[in-house]
This record gives C-alpha cells, structure tokens and sequence, in this order.
C-alpha cells in the first residue's frame, strides 16, 4: 500500500472500517493458505508456522505508570492499545501473546514479593516472551516529563538483534509519514530497559506519546486518536515483518 493512499486510509475511514478492510484481506489471505496447505497435504510439503508476536501493555494494578495531565493512567492507555493491536495481528494470521489482558502486576502473589513487585513483575514478563521465543517483542507504554512541551511516539530496541533497531526504525519513519508530521524524536537503544536489555529476540518498546504534554495527552485519551495510532504501528510491523521474511 502506497504511503498516500494509507494516510487517506487513516484520515478518513474510521476503525470500523479499517478493521472489516483487514478482515477482507485476511478472509483472502486464509482462502489462499486453505487451498495452499491442501496442495502441501498432497505433496507433503511443510505449512510454515504462525509468526509469533508478543504484545507487553506496560505496568498495570498496583504500579499505574504515568499519570496524565489530565488524570489519566498509563496502565489504563497501555492496556486499550494492546488490546486492539493484538486484535489486528490475531486478523493478520500471527500468534499472538499478550503478556497481560487485565489490570494486574504479574509477580508472583506465593513468593514474598514485598519491596520487589516491580522486579518480580518484569521477571514475568520476560518469562512469558522467553517461553514464546517470538518473531518480534512489542512493548506499549507512555512517556512524561516534567516539562510539558516534549511530545511524540519514540521507539526503543534491543541492542541484540540487528533487526531490531531495523523494525524500530521502519516504525518511526512510518509514524512520521502517517500520523506525526512534526515528529523529530530518534529510536534510542533500550540498553537501560530491563525487558530489551535481556531479550534475545527481535524486541522494540513504543513510548506512545508524552501524557505530560496537555494537547498530545488529549490525543491519547480520545479512541479515535488510540485507533488511528494503533493501525499505523500495526501496518508498519506486519509490512517490515513480511519484507524481512522474504
């Protein structure tokens, strides 16, 4: 798809539409795999396997994040991104993992956990992408600063795997062409982050947007904006997936 023709897509249809596109296109694309694994049955030629994508929403329960200017939680944003952008790979055709789909820390309540719920929660986390050895480790959060005029989506990578910092960079390129014009924010390493520092996997973190920022928390808090976002992360990490595949 053309960059024109998915900025028109994103401006002027509303995610309803948009979802029932991509459900045409997977309808299409699993009546070609049908007619595919049948021809590979009778020739005894290997289905290739799902890709693997695993979904991380930020913080959650006990530890809520960032707070908005406007009293919004992290953890309540991070969660409704994830939720629907699981939902688009689930149409797509990946395995997805979501490494959350409620408001809960994911430590360990039968271990003594008091003065390490964070560590013990992270711990988790990279247990469950560790045991799903995924294709590509997407982490959503929120960013805030304490002054207010910092605002856009910024992506971190894992400083381990090459494509990493290839995807996060494919992302932003995408965010600015799509949805953020005035976007200058560069992918940063993720040496520093607990769950990139340690993954052996191709692994971004997409800090969403400032909530600290009065206009850009606004954005965050409105559906409309959230879908828009999420499509344009979506189509950007299946389109750099595929390409890398072929």
């Amino acid at each position: 798809m053309k960059t024109e023709d998915t900025k028109l897509l994103i401006n002027n249809f509303s995610f309803i539409a948009v979802f029932a596109l991509l459900f045409i296109c997977y309808c299409t694309i699993t009546s070609k795999l049908t007619v595919e694994t049948n021809l590979s049955r009778s020739t005894s030629v290997a289905v290739e396997p799902k890709r693997i994508i695993v979904v991380d929403p930020g913080h959650g329960g006990e530890d809520g994040g960032a707070v908005g200017i406007n009293g919004v939680l992290e953890k309540e944003l991070n969660l409704l991104i994830s939720d629907d952008l699981c939902e688009l790979f689930c149409f797509a055709g990946y395995e997805v993992i979501p490494t959350r789909t409620e408001d809960i820390m994911l430590y360990d309540r039968n271990v003594n956990y008091n003065g390490r719920k964070k560590v013990l929660d992270l711990a988790a986390r990279l247990e469950i992408a560790n045991s799903a050895i995924p294709d590509l480790f997407v982490g959503i959060h929120m960013n805030a600063f304490p002054q207010q005029k910092y605002s856009g989506l910024t992506v971190y990578y894992s400083d381990h795997t090459p494509i990493s910092c290839q995807t996060a960079e494919a992302l932003r390129h995408d965010v600015i062409s799509l949805l953020q014009p005035q976007n200058n924010r560069e992918t940063k390493s993720g040496k520093n982050i607990y769950l990139l520092d340690r993954a052996t996997y191709p692994a971004i973190l997409v800090e969403c947007g400032f909530l600290s920022n009065p206009e850009e928390c606004e954005l965050l808090s409105t559906e409309e904006y959230r879908q828009k976002l999420t499509f344009v992360i979506f189509s950007s990490l299946t389109s750099f997936l595929e390409e890398s595949k072929a």
